[in-house]
């Protein structure tokens, strides 16, 4: 009895939630490799660059200056002279040539608004301004009962009777099936190679969509839950000024894209403000030069400018890829004395950060690099297909049931009718 309550209840949450899950599957997949798609895309679409001396960071920033008419919020270089640097105004990504301060331009604008639309699809939809809540709340829920519908399918997949045939059965494919045969063989060998993958992606899901499931990883952590993100962040993005004596790598990270978000959110650098037009830009390369000596091996270091000529500067060196935090390093400098004022790491955070934080990222694979987000991406793959094999075997369950009904009263009426011959 237990067994058919819980097979009904997948079925039925299968049937509601499916287009929605379908989607995200779908657009999931599309977004395995998104920021090395953007980035070799961009860089493609860009003038070819010779290398050789970097100008300072004080000149790059001048040059910058004179062509937008307002300094970038950030700056980003990488380790090799002969591939662009990378100026934030705002949300907007403006490249720039660093041995003669020229303007490249924005890269491939196609890609980034295809991928753009693509992570709306993802998270809400595609809804716009005040249907986002909306759009946000059905894939929430939608995610929330994919959940049970892959914790409910591991017990359902299991054979009730453990032979070397029923083992075969469910995790090997069989060639020469159709039909009925086929959507049932498909849905039973995927759902189980996709398992674990599934339950950390779509949990992890869970957590970035609803504060009740990330404020759950504080508590089980033992640690603290952050003041909800609605009363702590500011229209444009950025996190307040944070209270005395709590660490919040966001509002130090040097080009906002920390990813220690406990709302959830994408880890995406987020708009940050643009700096006051008169600011001073003496001693930030004496900074720079600091930051980028501090560790070896690092393949971008960014450097947020900062909100007045007495605040400190902020720096943010990553020997990873955007979405591996625990390869980042944010430092912060006294501007007067140039020396380190603070310093933190992924391992610094406490452990609800930490968790919150890792799950944020094992819900693209991103943590364990292009390995992590390969396997996120087969199982985003194999989501697809075990949405499209659950629909297909519930519309078979149910036109086959509407045959047999049909048959019942066919079969009913033409009783009544030999019936009604005989007493004729």
């Amino acid at each position: 009895m237990f067994r058919k309550v819980l097979f009904w209840l997948h079925l039925v949450a299968g049937v509601i939630a499916g287009l929605v899950i379908l989607i995200m599957s779908v657009t999931g997949v599309l977004l395995t490799y998104e920021k090395q798609m953007i980035a070799w895309f961009d860089l493609r679409s860009l003038p070819v660059i010779q290398g050789g001396k970097t100008l300072s960071v004080e000149t790059l920033l001048e040059k910058a200056r004179e062509k937008q008419k307002k300094f970038p919020s950030s700056i980003t270089f990488q380790p090799d002279s002969s591939k662009p640097v990378q100026l934030s105004f705002g949300r907007e990504i403006i490249y720039q040539d660093p041995t003669n301060g020229e303007l490249l331009g924005a890269g491939d604008l196609q890609v980034r608004s295809f991928f753009r639309s693509v992570t709306d699809w993802h998270r809400w939809l595609a809804a716009t301004d005040s249907s986002r809540p909306t759009g946000k709340a059905i894939t929430g829920y939608s995610n929330l009962a994919f959940l049970f519908i892959v914790l409910s399918g591991a017990y359902l997949w299991l054979p009730r009777v453990w032979t070397k045939v029923s083992v075969r059965a469910i995790t090997l494919f069989r060639g020469g099936l159709s039909g009925k045969a086929r959507d049932f063989n498909w849905h039973n060998v995927i759902g189980i190679w996709s398992l674990i993958p599934l339950v950390f992606i779509v949990a992890s899901g869970c957590v970035i969509s609803f504060p009740w499931a990330s404020n759950l990883v504080y508590t089980m952590t033992g640690t603290p839950v952050p003041s909800p993100p609605a009363s702590s962040q500011k229209a444009g993005g950025e996190p307040e000024k944070k209270k005395h004596g709590e660490k919040n790598s966001a509002s130090k990270s040097g080009n906002g894209s920390v990813s220690v978000n406990p709302s959830g959110g994408s880890g995406r650098p987020g708009a940050l403000p643009s700096p006051p037009e008169n600011l001073s830009l003496a001693g930030l390369n004496t900074l720079m030069e600091k930051a980028s000596r501090y560790s070896d091996g690092w393949r971008t270091v960014s450097l947020r400018l900062p909100p007045s000529d007495d605040a400190p500067v902020s720096f943010a060196i990553d020997h990873g890829y955007a979405g591996q935090p625990q390869k980042k390093l944010t430092l912060v400098y006294d501007r007067q004395s140039t020396e380190i004022k603070s310093q933190e790491s992924y391992d610094d955070l406490n452990t609800g950060r930490k968790a919150r934080t890792w799950l944020r990222f094992v819900h693209t694979g991103e943590f364990y690099g292009m390995p992590g987000q390969t396997v996120a991406g087969i199982a985003s793959a194999g989501a697809v297909v075990l949405t499209y094999t659950g629909i297909a075997l519930s519309l078979r369950r149910l036109f086959a049931w509407r045959s047999r009904r049909k048959r019942g009263s066919e079969s009913a009426s033409s009783e009544k009718t030999e019936k009604d011959k005989v007493l004729v």
